[in-house]
Formats: C-alpha cells, sequence, structure tokens
C-alpha cells in the first residue's frame, strides 16, 4: 500500500524525533559547580556553595535560580564575619526555587513578582523572611530584595552567566541581599549518630567495622551535604569476614567508605535516576562506582562482582538516608570480577578454568571498563544514554515502513 507507506511515514518520523529530542532534554542535570568554576570571577561564591553543601542541594533541583555574586561581592558578605552555618542561610537566599532567565526578568507580570528561595523551603525562615521580591525597574534594569526589607531592593541585575531554560538560570547581581532574620546567629545543627542508628537496625557488626577502621568519620563528614549508606545486615557481615579478615587495613578502609554515596538519594530519587554512581571510596584514577538498577520496585546495585538488592530502609531524615542490602558490596578493585571468575571452561584442555571465586584479589588486573559516560558540556549538564534506544527504534521503523 504505497500511499499509506507514504503518508505514515513523515509522521512516524516526526513522531520519533520529538521523542527523541524530549528524551535527551529531560534527561539532563545540571551542575553548579562546574558551570561557576568557568568563571574565576565567582571562585569566592563557588568556594562557600561547596563547604555549606548548598552545591548539593542545588543540584539535585530541577529548577533553580542562582543569583551570583562576584568575589567583591563575596567580600563585603564576608566583612560580617558570619557562621557557616549563618552564612548558608544567608546564600540559600540567592537560591531562588523558580526558573527566571533573563529574558523573563523583563516580562514580569505587573511588573514586580516574589520568589520563594531555598531559605523558605528549608522552613528556618520566619513567616515571609525566605521570598525574594524582583522588580522591573527603570532604565532595563532590574532589582532584588528581601521581602522583609522594608521594600528595600539592595542589588540589581547585571548579566546571565549560564541559562539552561527551565532548568537552571545562573544570574549575576551587584550586591548580597540583606535580611535580618537570614543573618541571625544560627545553632550547630544537632549530630546524626549514624554508627548508634544501624546498630538499632539490624547493622550492628557493619557499624562495629566502621568505628573500628575509623571510617565512620569519613560518613559522618559527608551527612550534613546528604549522605546515602548502603548498610549489610548482620548476618550477611558475620558470613563475608573470613574474606574481610584477609583484606589489608587500606583496603577494609576503602571496602567500607564503597557503601557510602555523598548525596542523599531518596528512594523514589534511586529509580529514577539510574546508573553509575561514585562513593566515598572514589578517588582519582580508584573509581569504586556502581551500578543503580531498578525493576519495578526493586533497586540493586550492581558491581562487577556481585549484586545487592535493597531490602529495607534503616533511616530515612534528609539529609541522611540508610538502605539495608542483602549483599557486601565488592568494588572490582579488590575482588575478581564476576566475568572472570565465571569464564566457561575450554572442552576437552588440560588446563581447567580457575573456579568461580570472588575472594580479595587487590593485585588482579582491572576488567576493561564499561564505556565511559559523556563527559559534561560546557553547561555543566551531563546527558543520560535514553536518546540511544530512541534512534535505534526510530531505525528500525523507518526500516520497517520502507519495506512495507
Amino acid at each position: 500500500m504505497p500511499p499509506l507507506t507514504t503518508a505514515l511515514f513523515p509522521s512516524l518520523a516526526l513522531f520519533l524525533l520529538l521523542l527523541f529530542s524530549s528524551s535527551t532534554t529531560t534527561s539532563n542535570a545540571h551542575n553548579i559547580t562546574k558551570i561557576l568554576a568557568k568563571h574565576p570571577e565567582f571562585s569566592t561564591f563557588n568556594h562557600y556553595l561547596t563547604i555549606t553543601h548548598l552545591a548539593a542541594e542545588i543540584n539535585r533541583r530541577e529548577t533553580i535560580t542562582v543569583l551570583a555574586l562576584d568575589n567583591a561581592a563575596m567580600s563585603s558578605l564576608l566583612d560580617k564575619h558570619l557562621s557557616l552555618y549563618t552564612l548558608k542561610n544567608v546564600l540559600s537566599l540567592h537560591v531562588l526555587v523558580d526558573y527566571f532567565g533573563s529574558k523573563k526578568l523583563h516580562q514580569i507580570t505587573n511588573g514586580t513578582a516574589l520568589s520563594a528561595t531555598m531559605f523558605q523551603a528549608t522552613g528556618a525562615a520566619p513567616g515571609s523572611s525566605g521570598y525574594i521580591n524582583i522588580t522591573d525597574l527603570k532604565g532595563g534594569k532590574v532589582g532584588f530584595g528581601a521581602e522583609n526589607n522594608d521594600g528595600k531592593l539592595d542589588a540589581v541585575y547585571q548579566k546571565s552567566v549560564a541559562e539552561i531554560p527551565y532548568n537552571i538560570s545562573v544570574l549575576q547581581i551587584s550586591q548580597p541581599l540583606n535580611s535580618a532574620e537570614a543573618e541571625a546567629p544560627t545553632a550547630e545543627p544537632s549530630q546524626l549518630n549514624l554508627t548508634a542508628i544501624m546498630s538499632k537496625q539490624g547493622c550492628k557488626a557493619f557499624a562495629d567495622l566502621l568505628i573500628a577502621t575509623g571510617a565512620d568519620a569519613t560518613f559522618n563528614q559527608n551527612i550534613d551535604g546528604g549522605l546515602t549508606v548502603f548498610c549489610p545486615t548482620d548476618p550477611i557481615i558475620n558470613g563475608f569476614m573470613p574474606k574481610y579478615k584477609n583484606l589489608t587495613a587500606t583496603q577494609k578502609m576503602f571496602l567500607l567508605l564503597y557503601h557510602g554515596i555523598p548525596v542523599y538519594q531518596s528512594m523514589q530519587m534511586l529509580k529514577s535516576n539510574n546508573g553509575i554512581v561514585n562513593t566515598l571510596a572514589t578517588d582519582g584514577a580508584n573509581k569504586y562506582d556502581f551500578t543503580v538498577q531498578n525493576d519495578g520496585e526493586v533497586v540493586t546495585l550492581k558491581t562487577k562482582v556481585i549484586t545487592a538488592k535493597i531490602t529495607g530502609t534503616v533511616k530515612d531524615e534528609e539529609p541522611l538516608i540508610v538502605y539495608k542490602i542483602d549483599k557486601v558490596l565488592q568494588p572490582r578493585e579488590l575482588f575478581k570480577t564476576v566475568e572472570t571468575a565465571e569464564a566457561p571452561k575450554p572442552s576437552k584442555s588440560k588446563h581447567k578454568a580457575t573456579p568461580a571465586a570472588d575472594a580479595p584479589d587487590a593485585d588482579a588486573p582491572a576488567e576493561s571498563d564499561p564505556a565511559d559516560q559523556t563527559e559534561d558540556n560546557e553547561n555543566g549538564v551531563a546527558g543520560l544514554d535514553g536518546g540511544r534506544l530512541v534512534m535505534v527504534l526510530l531505525s528500525l521503523c523507518i526500516g520497517g515502513v520502507l519495506l512495507m
């Protein structure tokens, strides 16, 4: 039926191309640290976003606007000698939980708008003190001021630093925004006792190993900025101890750190962000990464040695979440990989293949790595590979239509 083929082909091709475009767009993730790293005039601002852990929180959000301060503006803010926790509140006032590109700034309805900030989102801002007033002024200028600042607009828009429409916008403003509430002294948050939490929930053996090696200090240092822990239960650790005892002290440390991700990942986040993740053990050439996958409600953690399954949640109190898993995560850097351990034996050969084993072998040659993830582009955006599947489907469908 040539007429039908001719009619269907353009529509089908257009549909799949649109699907491909959509899949590549929605799979992008921004990285504020990488964006600002390309602009040395914001190095101080970038540094404090990192040490206050605001950078990680910005990266977790899908729609965000960062009001960036250059080094001179940051110097005037630092002259106030605020504590780090108070400074975090002030900087969070400079992060809007809505998207404002340079074009949108000059198209504000009625010339003024209120936007909530991350300071408001934390629940620490009293009343409406976590809102920012954005006003389109005469002469093409746009002013910014805290809602509780008696209507004063402390800063004006300078330039657009980077924009990824409806995902992240980074705009430079002239001065820090003043807010008595944000600058109020802030006490250090109460510390979560990670090992105590795990010990009470069936993970005491793992917690004891963290304490014995000193690895617990690294885990605790990462809690404020976001931490995900995968904890093998007591029976799993007890069964693994013969292998664990064969490791050197350094190898034990890396193995334990391999069970932590330096970012908060809820169950929903794990399900929607499948792929390779770095761990607390990741260090330069030592990748110490694994792959998160899910099949419906089941989430698995796949190394090249074993595949573990998440069996429950011990604690979920952002920025900390602790999961129970049914196996010890064994990195390829310390243990023989499945591909090596389970290599098929040659038929009728005098030399038998090495029996399947995943015993510690730090000196074993590394397997060829999976295809490297695409490097971040100039805007600090990493794309996933979902578009490749669509392109394959597009090719198959075009071929099928042409054969009709």
